[in-house]
């Protein structure tokens, strides 16, 4: 009996038991002082070659709890390699950006996607930074999209095209719902997301050039979400929602959002979300809506299009604002802000930065495009993004509703001469720039906004978001701006004096008082500050002489 009871100990439990690191080590422990495998596994009540499987693998045991935290875990687990976790950093940006983009995705295009991004970052990183191998397996996919908790990510087969069918049953819909609730023109809007290069040039460009031969030269990368709109009338244009990675860039330090011709909010994405899109259409679109239905003594009774990208929402935000989802993958052919207006915007955009470009190089004392490129700050960005916007005329928004709801618009080609003639102009300009580029360089850079992101572009991106969560945490407690009564009089004294030059050369008395009436209003308010300042100082001196 003796010796069968000692076999059964010995073969131990058939049922599987997990053994903790705290438990491997101790029989490690027990074996480095001598004691026998049969006393061991005796003690532990488990067999032979477990003992021995656990002493055998005693380096990489003891390798893995010197790094870990818990000595309560049951298995070694398989740490991920440093480029393995940027490329899965990147990857996620890159899948994000196509479903804000509404363009489906493949398993196999994630694979290649991120097998594509691993071997970018070995060459740019050196081999020996990694030792690991990667291979894109269904098994890492499922990990990595657990990780990054992307459960709702649809992975799709080829990717889906324009439905024509689709977009003309909606054509249809949206006509007997116009009809049957008595929709106006002037009731019926539409918003779009687009994304904007802000400081990016052509590509055969000599700025592009340099960010290609010169480490560290790297500008066009940085990228804004733009959501554009407005009513089929075309004389209702939304404020801009402009979304950017950085709640407080070093350019808008100080400076008071709400001055600014955008709406202006961040993630670290610059992407849309469904908080953002909520807060907008409750902070700004129904005020803005409202405000406009009672100045023009219209029923406040709204209609908002919009597309059904992930960062949308039809919730009931108010019973006279009804939201409704344009049909998937219709997009392209009936949504009004893609049939012109986004891609007018654009060309102004670019047309009024070339302008600016033009004249700040100009003449002998001029600055060299690099200069200018360098200090072209988002800043300025905001403020052409509002002078391109204000450019958009009520012809092109209303065109851009022609294929939707043609039964209550009519088209005006004046305005779409107009929009062909810009790229012309940026042609010219760009001659006079001494780059010599043509029409198609232009086009090409105007698409290139609403392309899919390289590796590369994916890569610097990155960079840029952490320069400038670096440069807002530098500049938290630096000085903020206020007005000084001695610097203000120099500089309303410099524009009386460059007034009182314009009046010596103009022999037409009657324009310079014009153009002299037009400045002295617009600097009223600074005028006005100024007294005030002088009369607040004067008080503090005469306060200062009595008490003394």
């Amino acid at each position: 009996m003796s010796n069968k009871r000692n076999r059964d100990l010995l073969k131990g439990d058939k049922r599987r038991h997990t053994i903790t690191m705290e438990t491997k080590v101790g029989i490690i422990k027990k074996y480095e002082k001598g004691e026998k495998m049969a006393d061991i596994a005796r003690a532990h009540k488990m067999s032979h070659s477990t003992i021995r499987t656990i002493i055998r693998d005693k380096v990489r045991i003891m390798d893995h709890v010197k790094k870990s935290v818990s000595m309560h875990t049951t298995i070694i687990t398989k740490k991920r390699g440093i480029l393995i976790e940027k490329m899965e950093k990147l990857l996620v940006m890159w899948i994000e950006d196509m479903q804000q983009q509404q363009i489906p995705i493949s398993l196999m295009l994630i694979q290649e996607k991120a097998l594509s991004l691993y071997e970018d970052l070995k060459c740019k990183n050196g081999d020996s930074v990694d030792a690991h191998t990667f291979t894109a397996s269904h098994g890492w996919f499922q990990k990595f999209r657990d990780r990054n908790k992307l459960h709702n990510i649809k992975v799709a087969g080829e990717a889906a095209s324009a439905d024509k069918e689709g977009a003309t049953n909606f054509i249809k819909n949206l006509a007997e719902i116009i009809k049957s609730e008595d929709y106006l023109p002037q009731q019926i809007f539409n918003v779009d997301e687009t994304g904007l290069y802000w400081k990016k040039m052509p590509d055969r460009s000599y700025i592009s050039e340099l960010e290609k031969s010169i480490p560290g030269f790297k500008m066009s990368k940085d990228r804004l979400t733009l959501l554009l709109g407005g009513n089929a009338s075309g004389d209702c244009k939304i404020k801009p929602l402009l979304i950017y990675h950085s709640e407080n860039p070093r350019a808008l330090k100080n400076i008071s959002k709400s001055s600014l011709p955008v709406i202006w909010k961040s993630n670290r994405k610059a992407w849309m979300t469904r908080e953002i899109f909520e807060a907008w259409v409750r902070h700004h679109f129904i005020q803005k809506v409202d405000e406009y239905c009672k100045e023009n003594n219209l029923p406040f009774k709204i209609l908002l299009l919009v597309d059904n990208a992930p960062g949308h929402s039809l919730c009931d935000y108010n019973e006279n604002v009804k939201i409704m989802f344009l049909s998937p993958n219709t997009t392209s052919i009936i949504q009004p802000m893609d049939q012109g207006v986004i891609h007018a915007f654009k060309k102004y955009y670019l047309r009024i930065t070339f302008r600016q470009v033009l004249r700040a190089i100009d003449g002998e004392n001029g600055k060299s495009l690099i200069q200018f490129w360098k200090e072209y700050s988002i800043y300025k960005a905001v403020k052409n993004i509002g002078d391109a916007w204000n450019e958009i005329s009520i012809s092109t928004m209303s065109n851009a509703w022609n294929k939707l709801i043609p039964q209550l618009t009519t088209e005006n080609n004046m305005q779409t001469e107009e929009v062909d003639n810009v790229i012309s102009e940026l042609v010219e300009i760009s001659k006079k720039m001494n780059l010599n580029l043509e029409e198609d360089d232009f086009i090409n850079l105007i698409n290139s906004h609403s392309t899919e992101m390289s590796n590369e572009d994916l890569m610097e991106l990155e960079d840029l978001r952490k320069e400038d969560s670096f440069s807002e945490e530098q500049e938290e407690h630096e000085q903020s701006k206020q007005f000084e009564t001695k610097k203000m009089a120099e500089c309303l004294n410099m524009i009386e004096n460059g007034l009182s030059g314009f009046e010596a050369q103009d022999p037409d008395a009657e324009r310079f008082a014009k153009v002299s009436k037009a400045v002295n209003d617009a600097i009223e308010c600074y005028s006005i500050i100024y007294e005030e300042k002088r009369r607040a100082t004067r008080q503090t001196t005469l306060h200062q002489y009595f008490d003394k």
